[in-house]
């Protein structure tokens, strides 16, 4: 019986000691928060910085004004110091760069010398006692003044040009004409071209043809296909006198140099 009472009482200690704990905070933390909300309007006013800054200083401003001053125009100065020694010289050279190139693509490199005063270096002529007496600044000039060659000399003939050949080929005979040849020329492309010619035609009209195909004369000839033989043409001679006498397969082939 003794035993349970004290074990009551324990139990009565301790629920009391918790209560008074859980007071003891309660009161702490009621404090610190009438603390956090009174504290601002128990404190003293003081100007705030913004309100510190928004108060000009006038010295100061007047100081960064001239600093800002100062530095702009030493800032200028170097400005048109290099424009001065650098970019000026720079311009001019290119300048004169294009305009040097320019005259001598024009073929006026002429206008990029100094040029000579007219009349110096040379020595006026002797005159005689009658013209020292009427002689006049513009007739002095003229007796000083040296005439270059190409002035004095007769300017050259222009050459005659050559004239053109045209190249006209007769037309082709019809089939059921008296002395009619087929002719066909090889060329060295591989390409064949044939034609219709008259024997009375002049042989010279072979070498028109391959002129016509598209082969000059002065690089290449006519040969026969058998025996291989550069063919005899000439103003004289018809196509029946040259051996086409029947229809005929030519060669156009290249002339040898060493035979030229």
């Amino acid at each position: 019986m003794q035993t349970t009472d004290f074990y009551d009482q324990d139990q009565i200690r301790v629920r009391g000691a918790l209560l008074f704990a859980g007071r003891g905070l309660f009161l702490l933390g009621l404090s610190g928060w009438l603390v956090s909300v009174l504290y601002p309007w128990l404190r003293p006013s003081s100007p705030s910085p913004r309100n510190r800054r928004e108060v000009p200083d006038e010295e100061v401003k007047r100081k960064r004004d001239l600093a800002r001053k100062e530095q702009q125009k030493k800032h200028l100065e170097k400005a048109t110091s290099y424009e001065e020694s650098v970019l000026r010289p720079r311009n001019e050279s290119r300048l004169r760069q294009r305009e040097e190139r320019f005259y001598r693509m024009t073929g006026e490199a002429w206008k990029l010398t100094q040029g000579q005063p007219l009349g110096e270096g040379e020595s006026p002529e002797p005159q005689s006692e009658e013209e020292e007496g009427s002689d006049t600044p513009n007739r002095q000039a003229v007796r000083r003044r040296k005439l270059p060659e190409s002035a004095t000399r007769a300017p050259p003939q222009p050459e005659r040009p050559v004239e053109k050949r045209v190249v006209v080929l007769p037309e082709e005979p019809p089939d059921d004409a008296e002395g009619v040849v087929r002719v066909a020329l090889r060329c060295p492309s591989g390409r064949t071209v044939k034609r219709k010619f008259l024997k009375s035609d002049n042989s010279l009209v072979l070498l028109d043809w391959m002129l016509k195909t598209g082969y000059h004369p002065a690089i290449y000839t006519i040969c026969t296909s058998y025996p291989r033989s550069p063919l005899d043409v000439g103003r004289a001679l018809t196509l029946e006198d040259a051996g086409i006498k029947m229809d005929t397969v030519l060669n156009v082939e290249e002339k040898d140099p060493s035979m030229t």
